[in-house]
């Protein structure tokens, strides 16, 4: 019989991650032979590891910060989309001729799409994309392709301004830091920022959600907690809120379909993500 196909997610740290509990769920309902494997990597060995899936035949691999951008350099090839966002969340093993290629893609701009078409159409909307890293990237891509004006708010207004220019598309930068969110005029609100990861900290203040009502969307890329401080404040504004959970649910589905060109229902990955760290385990 043959061995399992192997799969797997790069990041570092680990201890926050779900991926591995949906992607297993995922292959038992499809009836997939698969392994999906942990690597905590820190920055240093993300070139060896992407060399021991290639040797090793990993079918592929999701990637995770803080690697979406560096993980370019060691690929084959890489898919449009995930050329014009500058960033790559998933590594997947092609056949080709002359041998089997590594080719990099993104998918986190349509969970991030599909994430956001639960409660509103972006069509229109006025976004602001707090962070400047590898998922700012793909969510300031998202908004402008589904027709939203963006602005990119960062601690560092130097890096927003440098990826507001390098995405082009009409996207700008907002001037000052994370504070300045008072200071802007917006309906729609996503935070790509870790703050917020298991603890209890936003990363804005919460004066500055005054613009904030009841036809405001925010969305929090962090998942861990599911509702985070930031979530809830926004909630306390009358504004409609997505946990970071549906974006992570509909990317993972994505990278399902580039593999297998299947993928089952939403809802079964989202059990296997309120699942995945019960206190039991």
């Amino acid at each position: 019989m043959n061995a399992p196909a192997r799969c797997g997610i790069v990041l570092h740290p680990v201890s926050h991650t779900r991926s591995p509990a949906m992607h297993r769920r995922a292959y038992e309902v499809l009836g997939i032979r698969a392994r999906y494997e942990v690597f905590d990597t820190p920055p240093a060995a993300l070139g060896a590891i992407i060399a021991r899936a290639r040797a090793e035949g990993f079918r592929q691999l999701a990637i995770s910060i803080p690697h979406k951008q560096a993980v370019m350099a060691h690929l084959d090839s890489i898919e449009e989309t995930a050329r014009r966002i500058g960033a790559v969340n998933t590594v997947t093993r092609v056949e080709a001729k002359g041998g089997a290629k590594l080719v990099g893609a993104n998918t986190d701009w349509l969970g991030l799409t599909r994430a956001l078409a639960r409660e509103t159409s972006i069509r229109g909307r006025r976004a602001v994309v707090l962070g400047a890293g590898g998922t700012a990237r793909a969510a300031a891509f998202a908004l402008a392709q589904g027709g939203a004006q963006v602005q990119i708010l960062n601690r560092s207004a130097a890096r927003a301004t440098a990826l507001a220019s390098e995405l082009g598309g009409g996207i700008c930068a907002a001037p000052g830091g994370l504070g300045a969110l008072c200071e802007l005029e917006y309906d729609v609100l996503v935070n790509t920022t870790s703050v917020g990861l298991r603890s209890d900290e936003s990363p804005v203040p919460a004066e500055a959600l005054r613009a904030l009502n009841a036809d405001s969307v925010v969305f929090d890329s962090v998942y861990e907690p599911e509702e985070t401080r930031l979530l809830r404040e926004a909630r306390a504004r009358g504004a409609r809120c997505i946990s970071g959970k549906w974006m992570l649910i509909e990317q993972a589905l994505e990278q399902l379909r580039l593999w297998t060109g299947r993928a089952p229902d939403a809802s079964v990955l989202a059990e296997a993500f309120d699942s995945a760290f019960t206190p039991s385990r």
